[in-house]
């Protein structure tokens, strides 16, 4: 008597295979265009979150150290500057967290700093910060915004009324209104 008897393989046949690595393809590509924006939004956030933790680290500093500590905003970086008492004049920060720093050329930023508010400095001083970190802990009330160019779909604000804690407001986190 001769049975008929199909044998089953069990596994998968090349085109199933192929199948299954072009959809798994297609999703990864899908995943690395959704994953948020280009190279230089995160680059400017970035540079954003470093000024923002150097600026915290500051008003922290001043107040534990009692001294003041202001921060000099160019067009091309920043520095970090120290108020010395002895002479009456703002230093450069000789602290290595606090050393300059620049800009990329295509970052733009926009400063509204409060103009009469006390900065321990006279006209002539070669280093006036735009900023200063009080050993009280108050700060010079300020707001800075940074973008890409002339790009002002993509605002990140700094700010603070110099009270209150620094503020970091995001694009899109819906703080517009201050």
């Amino acid at each position: 008597m001769i049975v008929n008897r199909r044998t089953a393989h069990s596994g998968f046949t090349l085109i199933e295979i192929l199948v299954v690595l072009i959809i798994v393809g297609l999703l990864a590509s899908l995943a690395v265009f959704s994953m948020g924006g280009n190279s230089q939004q995160r680059e400017l956030e970035s540079h954003v979150r470093e000024l923002y933790l150097l600026m915290q680290t500051a008003s922290e500093q001043a107040v534990l150290n009692n001294l003041e500590l202001g921060l000099l905003l160019e067009d091309d970086g920043y520095q970090f500057v120290a108020f010395q008492d002895e002479t009456g004049e703002w230093k450069p920060s000789g602290e290595r967290l606090f050393h300059q720093r620049t800009w990329p050329e295509w970052l733009s930023l926009t400063q509204f700093v409060e103009s009469d508010a006390p900065r321990l400095t006279s006209s002539e001083d070669k280093l006036r910060p735009t900023l200063v970190f009080f050993s009280s802990g108050e700060t010079t009330p300020f707001e800075i915004e940074f973008t890409i160019g002339n790009d002002s779909d993509l605002v990140h604000t700094l700010a603070s009324d110099g009270v209150s804690p620094l503020e970091w407001r995001q694009p899109g986190s819906g703080d517009e209104e201050w």
